[in-house]
């Protein structure tokens, strides 16, 4: 027994997230983000906390205020800090000193400031900024009109010209400069209409590795090229050969290797990134995962962590060893490699790796660390052992005062004999002799990975009394080349087929749940997928549908990625209607006889609303059982980072759907 109560969506204003750890080069002193949600503000707001990881002693605040302070970076002595916070306006990169002081802000640059890179001699900082082509980083803007506020057109001559992230774009473009640190004096290093992504500094000062796609025809080009930027002559050398999607370079100490993060688009968007090693003095890349089904980066869904940073290759002091995250079987692990070739996890554990940083060592490393019943802490890792020591408690409170639901993973064969792998959350507060109704959940992508992580959602609807089902079907990462890509062509066969076995399995193993009080929900490829569901089958009593696709025509046209994603994905281009329909949860309406709850964005730009107005509507004439929720001002992203009351509502709306369907 617990005196514990059960989670709140509301619970979401309780909880902080910690993320970005960054080690200095002496492998004592770290920083990291720490970010709540200030309530009034309806918010969120993050600041820099320091700790030594040598000493028992409780972590430090640098930064105060009801801003965002996010990329905190060590200078190369380690006693300076440059960040980025909101506090002016528009992002601009400030400088702390370890030994105390106020914040200097050191850029003010028109359009703002990101992604700070210190020079090895610790002068200067690079940065990425958007300005339009010819700008300067005073951003150069027009001349103001007699008459401010009159609406303007938006003159579009491209296919990309709006994205989920950044709305309409408006012909601004990512660009390298440099400011001094002691002057402030800033110049550009690019131009150009190409977006050009800063990632780090040669040991030497004399080249920043960027990436950037130069071919004339983006709407047509799917690549990013990596470049080496000479930072005196701003010439740029190109390294990769226009085949593939390439970032994420970092030098080593003696900047005879850069690794790299990147791969060469042979399954278009479902192909495995892989480990690649330049050794600049031979000018040779050489891809060190290559013949493995290894997956290297952190592709695990939630919807709690804010800011985190997948970080690159760290590499050690020695300049040949260096550690990776990579995702495997619902798990993040950290893993360790080096330039002969080899690889071993470093850390492999049921839980989710969400950051990592290194200092530069060889032997340790601080990690961010979820489970399903921890939302995320710091630990230092003794390589070693495997030791972990806890850094942070940042959610202490909460968890002594909520009762989370534990998971169980299950492993099952398929109808057709692929292994699959999930987890069953029972509710939280449990009890042998009592059945419980239960919720499919299906993630988005189709490209990611449930994971050992918290999970927000599925955490209230366990302490809401359901049990909660998600597995990784066919088309989910972390389970090798093969089944990643075997969605392609196939939405609503086998990937369907494979939930439906999930279920199958859960009720054949697991009796405490009631067969007859079924859910589903999902956003995105998981809104699509609960559509198809309940368009072919009515064993659930009630469902959700998220920021979901109802009909890939439509879909072709409105979306900013669908003219090259149905093609990628279904495997059909705009002439072939038939095959699009086929796919299409929309044909099915009429057999929907499932009450369906329609939860949507308005400026969802991914998934764009009119697919769920098009179901609803169509729904609503055959007088069909439904509802559609329309949240004003949000993007695809509202579960993981939208206006906080937002995220609420969609959490309780979902909560009283359920509660009164089934």
């Amino acid at each position: 027994m617990t005196n514990k109560r059960t989670l709140l969506a509301e619970d979401l204003f309780n909880l902080k997230s910690v993320a970005d750890p960054q080690l200095a080069n002496n492998g004592q002193d770290l920083v990291y983000i720490e970010t709540s949600i200030d309530e009034k503000k309806n918010d969120y707001v993050s600041h820099v906390f320091y700790m030594n990881v040598e000493e028992e002693s409780n972590p430090v605040q640098w930064t105060f205020g009801t801003d965002r302070n996010f990329s905190p970076r060590w200078s190369p002595c380690g006693e300076k800090l440059a960040f980025v916070s909101t506090r002016s306006g528009k992002g601009q990169i400030y400088i702390l000193h370890k030994k105390g002081g106020e914040a200097k802000q050191l850029t003010d640059v028109a359009n703002g400031a990101s992604n700070p890179v210190w020079s090895p001699d610790g002068k200067q900082i690079a940065f990425n900024t958007s300005l339009k082509p010819g700008d300067d980083l005073s951003g150069k803007e027009e001349k103001q009109e007699e008459h401010p506020n009159l609406l303007k057109p938006l003159v579009v001559e491209k296919m990309k010209y709006k994205s989920d992230a950044a709305g309409f774009l408006d012909g601004k473009v990512k660009q390298v400069g440099v400011v001094n640190v002691e002057s402030g004096e800033g110049q550009l290093l690019t131009s150009g209409d190409a977006d050009i992504h800063l990632q780090s500094w040669s040991p030497d000062g004399k080249k920043l590795a960027v990436s950037a796609d130069f071919n004339e025809d983006t709407d047509f080009s799917f690549i990013n090229d990596f470049f080496l930027l000479d930072v005196e002559t701003k010439e740029l050398k190109k390294i990769t050969e226009g085949t593939g999607y390439f970032g994420s370079a970092s030098f080593s100490p003696d900047g005879r290797y850069i690794g790299l993060l990147g791969h060469e688009r042979e399954f278009e968007n479902a192909t495995l990134t892989k480990l690649w090693i330049y050794h600049v003095e031979e000018e040779t890349l050489t891809c060190l995962t290559e013949g493995t089904d290894l997956l290297v980066g952190d592709f695990a869904i939630g919807d709690f962590h804010q800011g985190v940073v997948t970080p690159g290759v760290l590499w050690g002091d020695n300049s040949t060893s260096f550690y990776f995250l990579a995702s495997d079987h619902g798990n993040t692990v950290l893993y360790y490699g080096s330039v002969e070739g080899e690889l071993y996890p470093a850390l492999l554990d049921n839980q989710h790796v969400y950051g990592a940083t290194t200092g530069g060592q060889v032997n340790r490393a601080v990690v961010a660390i979820s489970k399903p019943m921890e939302p995320g802490d710091l630990y230092l890792l003794d390589v070693p052992t495997g030791e972990l020591k806890q850094l942070t408690s940042v959610n202490k409170g909460f968890l002594e005062e909520v009762q989370l639901a534990e998971v169980e993973e299950i492993e099952f064969t398929s109808t057709d004999d692929w292994q699959l792998h999930g987890w069953i959350m029972k509710p939280a507060d449990f009890k042998n002799d009592v059945k419980y109704p239960c919720i499919l959940e299906i993630h988005g992508g189709p490209h990611a990975m449930y994971a050992n992580t918290y999970f927000h959602e599925f955490q209230m609807l366990a302490a809401a009394g359901y049990a909660v089902l998600f597995i990784n079907p066919r088309g989910s990462h972390g389970y090798g080349q093969s089944f990643v890509d075997a969605v392609r062509g196939d939405y609503g066969g086998r990937d369907y087929a494979d939930l439906m076995d999930a279920v199958n399995y859960a009720l054949e193993n697991f009796d405490f749940i009631d067969e007859t009080k079924l859910g589903v929900t999902g956003g995105s490829y998981g809104g699509f997928m609960t559509n198809w569901i309940v368009g072919h089958t009515n064993r659930f009593k009630a469902a959700v549908t998220q920021r979901s696709i109802s009909n890939w025509i439509s879909f072709y046209g409105v979306s900013d990625i669908g003219y090259y994603f149905n093609e990628w994905q279904i495997k059909a281009e705009l002439e072939d209607l038939e095959t699009l329909w086929k796919h299409s949860p929309l044909a099915y309406v009429k057999r929907i006889d499932t009450p369906l709850l329609i939860l949507h964005s308005e400026k969802d730009y991914r998934c764009p609303i009119e697919q769920a107005e098009q179901l609803y509507i169509a729904l609503k004439h055959r007088k069909k059982e439904t509802k559609f929720v329309r949240f004003p001002e949000s993007n695809h992203e509202l579960s993981r980072s939208g206006k906080p009351n937002l995220r609420i509502e969609r959490l309780n709306h979902i909560l009283q759907w359920f509660k009164e369907y089934i």
